[in-house]
This record gives C-alpha cells, structure tokens and sequence, in this order.
C-alpha cells in the first residue's frame, strides 16, 4: 500500500511540478524577450512620463502595447500584478517530488555504496546542505563581485566554475541518477531564492516608496534585473538535469560529471542564442548564431563521445540467448526486487510468463535505456546486459 501511495503522490505532484514550471519558464522567456525588443517610445506624452520603452504586438486576434517604466510609473495603477507564485510553485512541488521520489527511499535512491558508503541520513543531509551551501556562495559571488566593472563578466566566470566543482562533487557523492538531479535542484533552487530574497523585496521597496512619495533607488531594479538574467541562463541547464534521470546512459558514464557539465553549457550558449536574437532583430548586436552553433556542436561532440563501444556487444555469446541464460542473470540481478518476496513497481520477472509479460520493459530498462538495475546496485555487467538484448531481439522466447 505504501509503495501504491507513493506513486500516485509521485504521479500529482509529478504533474503540478511540470504545469507550474511551463508557468514559471514561459513567463521568464516572455520578459526576456519583452526586454530585449523593447524600443524607445514614439509619444512623447509616454516619455514625459518615464517611460523608457515600448512594444507593438499582436496574438490571438488583438493588439498589445506594453510599455515599460525602467524606475517608476508616474503612479501607481489600482491593480499590479505580481510574478512569483511560478517560482515558488515550481519549487515548492520540486521538492516536495525529490523528497518522495528520493529522500524518502535515500538508500536505494541516493546512495551508491561504490562512491560513498554512507548511511541514508548521511546522504539525505548532504543532500540537502548541496542545495543551501550553494545558494550561499552563488549569493556571495553575486554581492561581491556583481556590482563591480565588468561585474556580469566576473560573476558569470565564477559562478560557471561554482556550477563545474558542484557537479563533479555530485557525480562522486550520490548515485548518477541522484547526482544529475541535484545539480538541476541545486540551480533550480538558487533561481527561486533570487526571486525570494532579491527580485520581489526589491520590487516591493520601490512600490513602498512610490506610495509613500520618495524617491526611487535605481538600484533595486538593476539588482533584481541581474538575478533575472541569471535565471534565465540557468533554464534550460535545469530542464535538461531534471530530464536526464529518463537516461541512464548520461548518468551512468565513468565520467557522468563531465557530461552533465558539457551538456548544461551547450544549454546555456544555446540559451544566450535567443537571448542576443531580439536585441539582433533591432540592429543592437551582431548575430549570435555563433551561439547556437557553439552549442550545439558541444552536443553533436558528446554524442559521438558517448556512442557504444563494439567491443561491449562482443562480450555477449554468439547466437540468440535463451531463457535459462537469461534466468541466471535475472536471478543474481534482478529478483530481489522483482521476485517472490519483493515486486517494485508491481514487476515480477521470476517465472516465465511474468517475464514474457514484461519483456518489453525489461529490455529497455536493463538494455537501451540502462536505468536498471537501479544504480546498477547488483553490478550487472555490460556483458549480461548484451546478453539480455540479444534474448529479446531474438524473440523473448520462455520456453
């Protein structure tokens, strides 16, 4: 019962992760460009009242004209509206799936006995301190550094060797699976933070003083600004760690860390390609192509880097395997877990029939996908895994 429980609160809140992360994401793509494509306004009645930019757009049979105030509006309108609650419902449901999906079972989840032979508390604290330690020094780099000549330039260097060091730590601490989404965590985690602790105090400060009739400090819109734009570079890094999980030959490499760093950096140069893209549109930069083209040959590199090795599909015997071949390797993998006494995921693979039911699966879990065992806890070996393909390509026969 519990096992059933957990997968229907892994199933909602699975889904409510994903609709409040298109809210949160769209709504980030949609300032960016907003500001990107922004152009002085033409009335001068607009100018005379602050305004610094402007846009003419239609969708969905109107027009919209948003306009811009880069300090403040010459008053405050009855209605404002607030964008947080994508950010705090997208990480408020993400964590509340990582810890049913992998604080709750830390032992099976979190830990791979081969890289760090610790307890589940253990990795559960770590765990957790992984997410709030580099919050604290993305923040410090970011006061420190963020305000200073050339502090985007500064900031970004730093946090991107912040981000290569998390990796690698995450990579030889938790299990590969583990690792990859809790650097997604991680990030996701310190995107949300700005909007908390930087991007909304900040907003509410000016309308605080806009109320009261004070002056404005410029540098809360600039502060938040900056945060913004650091999020913004961090989506598609996090999509692509929180997707990962669904491919076990990613997380699973002997150098799993530089392929999480490698495949989040062509995200992010792919990201800066839409970014520059607008501003190229209205003649205010070069094309970024170059971006694109950046990352995505670093993809195109890790894919030729991580195809299959002839020399794996060798170890397996010549011919099609049969079922007893198959049933030894079953028995020493994959039975305590999916057998008489233990069925996860309501899987039991040790009789002939349950195993022809399951051949599909069993197939693309232990061979294509290689997501099980789950972190190859039983050490099933690349041969045993050719072996088992070379069963079902040649029928899944049981008898």
């Amino acid at each position: 019962m519990e096992s059933y429980l957990l997968d229907w609160a892994n199933l909602l809140l699975r889904w409510l992760h994903v609709i409040t992360a298109i809210a949160w994401v769209g709504s980030s793509f949609y300032f960016v460009f907003l500001d990107s494509s922004l152009v002085p306004p033409r009335d001068e009645r607009l100018r005379a009242q602050g305004a610094t930019g402007e846009l003419w757009a239609v969708h969905g049979g109107g027009f919209y004209h948003p306009v811009k105030y880069a300090v403040q509006p010459p008053q405050l309108p009855p209605h404002l509206h607030w964008f947080y609650w994508e950010s705090y419902s997208t990480w408020l449901s993400g964590f509340a799936l990582f810890t049913i999906s992998y604080l709750w079972n830390a032992g099976a989840y979190l830990v791979d006995k081969s890289l760090m032979d610790w307890s589940p508390a253990a990795a559960v604290a770590a765990a957790l301190a992984f997410l709030v330690v580099f919050w604290l020094l993305y923040d410090a780099i970011c006061r420190v550094f963020g305000q200073r000549e050339k502090g985007d330039a500064m900031v970004g260097a730093l946090v991107l060797v912040l981000v290569c060091l998390a990796s690698w730590l995450a990579c030889h601490w938790f299990a590969g699976r583990a690792a990859f989404l809790l650097v997604g965590a991680m990030l996701a985690t310190a995107m949300s933070a700005n909007v908390f602790f930087w991007i909304i105090p900040g907003q509410k400060t000016v309308v605080k003083a806009i109320a009261a009739g004070e002056p404005v400090d410029p540098i809360h819109g600039q502060r938040g600004k900056q945060r913004s734009v650091h999020n913004t570079y961090f989506t598609l890094p996090v999509l692509f760690a929180m997707l990962s999980n669904h491919y076990g030959f990613l997380y699973t490499h002997k150098l799993n860390w530089l392929v999480l760093i490698l495949m989040m950096f062509a995200g992010a140069a792919i990201r800066q390609f839409f970014v520059m893209r607008h501003g190229w549109k209205l003649g205010r930069n070069r094309h970024p192509v170059g971006y694109a083209l950046v990352g995505g040959a670093v993809i195109a590199a890790t894919l030729v880097w991580l195809a299959p090795q002839a020399s794996v599909a060798a170890k397996a015997p010549a011919g099609p395997a049969g079922y007893a071949a198959v049933q030894k390797v079953l028995e020493q993998r994959c039975y305590q877990c999916h057998g008489a006494q233990l069925q996860m995921k309501n899987v039991r693979l040790d009789s002939p029939d349950a195993l022809k039911q399951h051949a599909q699966a069993v197939y693309q879990q232990v061979v294509v996908a290689r997501t099980m065992p789950l972190n190859n806890a039983t050490q099933i070996t690349d041969g045993e895994r050719a072996l088992v393909g070379q069963w079902f390509q040649g029928g899944a026969k049981t008898q």
